[in-house]
């Protein structure tokens, strides 16, 4: 899936970045930012032109930090030096591919094709509830759960709606598409007076983020990214995001990150992206989705520049695990149809 080319992924991200341009294209202005004065110890923020603080080029947020903090260490919140090192020697060695796969398991990607990333100092990206720990679900959110649980484990290959919704190259929904996990987490952000667009490397996303201050579509037009609309606050950014597409997924991948995080449709994401450096922003999102869990959740997730650009992430090229995952459960069937 890294950097390949195909027809069908090419088709898709084409098609992005043509919408991409087409507004971009809008605000013919310089992409690089005016005003930057650095030395080693002072740094002034960013404008762009027309004044607003310039978040644009290429930023990536991978990390080891997980989502959730540990059970190992359930009520610490922040490691000292010494605790960061020991603590990244036991997650790479504890969650790393580089191991043969038991009998009748394909494996997966060793790690010459992750980006782990650095762990943080921070025990869990969660800040918001202390504990580090996704609020409980409510009623309604946990039967959704045991609904997904129940059918994983019963008809995970019945056809190819069975599988989640990374697995078929659609999405990772919101907030999972701006939170990192293994590899391709890489965001190029382009700015114009009246929007910010923000394009995804992986499964090749495009959001594009009016500022002009119009309302929300239709609660009827619900979508994948959702509905999301930008502000100005001082030096942050402020997107709300509603008419998200009910997503029922909620992987969190062996404790490293978040692949997908369902929401329900009536879910708000909140999303504040603040430049802290030349280096650096401070990209935090809170969740507000009362049908799911009983709280509100809040995330702080580091982007730091990434050099070179953005590649092709052609998911389909190559990805035999659908026909083979539902060629595998329909030859299993047989077998079984035959012993009886």
């Amino acid at each position: 899936m890294r950097g390949s080319a195909a027809a069908c992924g090419s088709a898709r991200v084409s098609a992005s970045i043509l919408t991409t341009v087409a507004v971009v294209s809008l605000m013919p202005v310089p992409i690089a930012g005016q005003g930057q004065t650095a030395t080693a110890d002072v740094w002034t923020a960013l404008r762009t032109p027309w004044g607003h603080p310039d978040l644009q080029g290429t930023w990536t947020n991978v990390t080891a930090t997980p989502l959730e903090r540990p059970q190992a260490l359930e009520g610490k919140q922040v490691l000292t030096e010494e605790e960061l090192a020991e603590r990244e020697r036991q997650v790479l060695q504890e969650f790393s591919t580089d191991t043969v796969p038991p009998v009748g398991s394909a494996g997966s990607h060793n790690e010459y094709w992750r980006e782990r990333g650095r762990l943080i100092s921070r025990t869990s990206l969660l800040v918001d509830p202390a504990d580090g720990k996704l609020p409980p679900f409510t009623p309604e959110g946990r039967r959704i759960q045991d609904q997904v649980a129940a059918a994983w484990r019963t008809s995970a290959a019945d056809g190819p709606e069975s599988r989640d919704l990374f697995e078929r190259c659609i999405t990772r929904g919101l907030p999972g598409a701006m939170m990192g996990n293994f590899y391709n987490h890489n965001y190029l952000i382009l700015q114009t007076r009246g929007y910010v667009v923000i394009l995804l490397e992986m499964i090749h996303d495009a959001r594009i983020i009016p500022l002009d201050g119009r309302p929300h579509a239709s609660r009827q037009i619900g979508q994948w990214l959702g509905d999301s609309r930008g502000r100005w606050e001082g030096e942050t950014l402020v997107v709300e995001t509603t008419n998200l597409r009910s997503v029922r997924d909620r992987t969190i991948s062996r404790g490293l990150g978040v692949i997908t995080l369902g929401t329900s449709a009536t879910a708000r994401v909140i999303e504040r992206f603040t430049r802290l450096d030349a280096d650096a922003i401070d990209y935090q999102v809170t969740v507000d989705d009362p049908a799911r869990h009983t709280q509100p959740w809040t995330a702080a997730v580091p982007m730091t520049t990434r050099q070179g650009p953005l590649f092709e992430y052609a998911c389909h090229e190559g990805n035999y695990s659908m026909p083979l995952s539902l060629g595998g459960a329909r030859a299993q069937e047989r077998e079984e149809a035959a012993s009886r």
